[in-house]
């Protein structure tokens, strides 16, 4: 067995089998140094003070938005804004392109998460919904069936949080652009397990959550084509995102500024940088390989329990999710706390796909650079006992 090289770099994982990064990433002491920094003797407000320590951390925060912008791929880093998550951003372009007539329809997939339907609902869109393929991929051949010019958006996950199924986007952003629809990605569980491009994806929008990278809560990314955020209005008001105010009117800063609105998340966004870093030396394409390994290793032993049944594509992205027959996920999650191996059970903010698949719910086991086999082990020990204990 060969044990993570990197397991030593996250305190948060020490003796502990941790398998719900597809919740939240564990952060590595070089994120915490940098948000403890940040915090602490750097720290200043941005964009507004003239001494010297202030502008320094104006420099630290605007050179972290060009950072994420080459991260993923996008063409300036004016077209990246930063806001508290995915799901903040997700409403933010929902609520700014509201549903008019002859265009009030969003097509979804059977598998996203609520934070990809109930924005979109809230600003009065109808939804249509795209099945999956027996495997749970979302359909494309279904999709492009179904996306018509009452669609003003197509918004899709990249990666299943709960299936680990991988988007065909290029033929996702065919089928909206087709139509003259808007083509929306949620980027969580992709972006830290999958080089990005944005040009090469063909999306208009896609969102990003900085905990589930390696990074901290508090700080998300939404990514725009260019001449999409100059067009767009404000979601919110306040400091910051102005050009002159008076009672009578105001008028407001470009893009990116114009979506953020009062003081930013200033650690947060450092913190986040240092979490870019932190993968990219790394590498992308070694942290999905790595975990690609931990994932088929998991499907073939899960497999050799009778009891067990698995949800998703072989090949899903660092996401297994399963059911044991006659016991609830809930208690394989808290035999399995017993036994030192901490996973997700439950609906995984997707009741819709729960329905879809039969079941109230699933036990879920997803993984980070800083697991290994011994996880795995772990894992199927745990629910040898669980088994046991039930029969």
């Amino acid at each position: 067995m060969t044990p993570s090289p990197h397991r030593a770099d996250f305190p948060g994982v020490n003796g502990w089998h941790y398998l719900d990064t597809a919740a939240t990433a564990q952060k590595p002491q070089a994120v915490i140094d940098a948000m403890t920094r940040a915090m602490g003797g750097d720290y200043a407000t941005v964009h507004r003070g003239v001494y010297k320590r202030s502008a320094d951390m104006t420099v630290a925060f605007e050179t972290a938005r060009a950072r994420v912008a080459t991260f993923i791929g996008a063409a300036s880093e004016n077209e990246i804004v930063f806001v508290r998550g995915a799901t903040e951003g997700i409403n933010l372009v929902a609520h700014t392109h509201p549903p008019r007539p002859g265009r009030d329809r969003v097509l979804l997939s059977q598998l996203e998460h609520h934070s990809n339907i109930v924005p979109w609902q809230l600003a009065g869109y109808k939804i249509d919904v795209c099945p999956l393929t027996e495997d749970g991929r979302i359909d494309l051949e279904a999709a492009e069936a179904m996306v018509s010019e009452q669609h003003a958006f197509v918004s899709f996950a990249h990666v299943s949080n709960v299936l680990g199924s991988v988007l065909g986007v290029k033929r996702a952003a065919q089928a909206a652009h087709r139509v003259g629809a808007k083509l929306l990605l949620d980027g969580c569980q992709a972006a830290p397990r999958m080089r990005l491009n944005m040009a090469e994806l063909g999306c208009d929008f896609y969102v990003l959550s900085g905990h589930k990278l390696y990074g901290p809560t508090g700080v998300g990314v939404l990514w725009g084509r260019q001449e999409l955020l100059d067009a767009m209005p404000p979601w919110q008001g306040g400091g910051a995102m102005i050009d002159r105010v008076s009672f009578e009117s105001t008028t407001y800063a470009p893009a990116p500024q114009r979506f953020e609105a009062g003081t930013p998340m200033i650690t947060e966004v450092i913190a986040l940088h240092a979490a870019i870093d932190y993968v990219d030396a790394i590498g992308i394409e070694a942290i999905h390989a790595h975990e690609t390994v931990l994932v088929r290793q998991t499907r073939d032993a899960l497999r050799a329990i009778n009891s067990v049944n698995l949800f998703g594509p072989e090949n899903a992205a660092g996401i297994v999710s399963f059911a044991m027959e006659g016991v609830h996920p809930h208690d394989i999650g808290t035999i399995l706390d017993e036994e030192n191996v901490a996973i997700r059970a439950g609906h995984h903010c997707a009741q819709p796909l729960m329905a879809y698949l039969g079941v109230e719910a699933t036990a879920r086991a997803s993984f980070g650079i800083y697991n290994d086999e011994s996880d795995v082990e772990a894992l199927v020990s745990g629910l040898k006992r669980v088994s046991r204990i039930f029969g």
